[in-house]
């Protein structure tokens, strides 16, 4: 009887530790995958807003040790110096009726607090793409909020030559030497 009781109760403790299991591996990737679309909305965001011109809301997520390494130009370290950066920018953008698109089928990984996303980009001005490229951020969620913490992205193709120097005009001939006396 004793032996029944120790068999059932071991059972029973079987049971429930399998349904915690169970719970736990369907909890963990729903977790997961609220991160993902968490990491997703916030690139949305950042397309949303660098479209409209909105640099402050670009700005925004951003963390407070955020930096944006843009291509062609010195990493913009901390709020201020992206909101300068994307102020700058977007406007030169929304003048030249440029608009910048990610594709959606992006990579996105979590690690507890960790986050990332890469994939590829492209600029159209009145429909024709006018550059393609990739980006990767990594972000960190802070108060269930995911912030960038280092953003980067750059152009498939080469950036285009600067234009040479303009070619010095030839010196004016100086008057010929007087000669000597004699």
């Amino acid at each position: 009887m004793i032996r029944s009781k120790r068999l059932s109760c071991l059972a029973a403790g079987f049971v429930l530790l399998a349904g915690v299991m169970l719970n736990s591996a369907h909890a963990a990737p729903s977790a997961a995958g609220a991160d993902e679309a968490g990491i997703r909305a916030q690139t949305a965001n950042w397309v949303k807003a660098y479209n409209a011109g909105d640099a402050k809301a670009v700005a925004a997520l951003y963390a407070e040790d955020g930096i944006l390494m843009p291509p062609g130009a010195p990493s913009a370290v901390g709020p201020k110096a992206i909101l300068a950066y994307v102020t700058k920018d977007s406007a030169n953008a929304k003048a030249a009726g440029a608009v910048f698109a990610v594709n959606p089928k992006t990579d996105v990984g979590v690690s507890g607090d960790m986050g990332w996303e890469s994939g590829t980009y492209s600029v159209t001005v009145k429909g024709a793409v006018v550059e393609a490229g990739k980006f990767l951020s990594v972000s960190r969620k802070k108060d269930g909020k995911w912030l960038y913490i280092r953003d980067t992205y750059n152009a498939d193709a080469p950036s285009a030559p600067a234009a040479p120097a303009p070619a010095k005009a030839p010196a004016a001939p100086s008057a010929p030497a007087a000669p000597a006396k004699k």
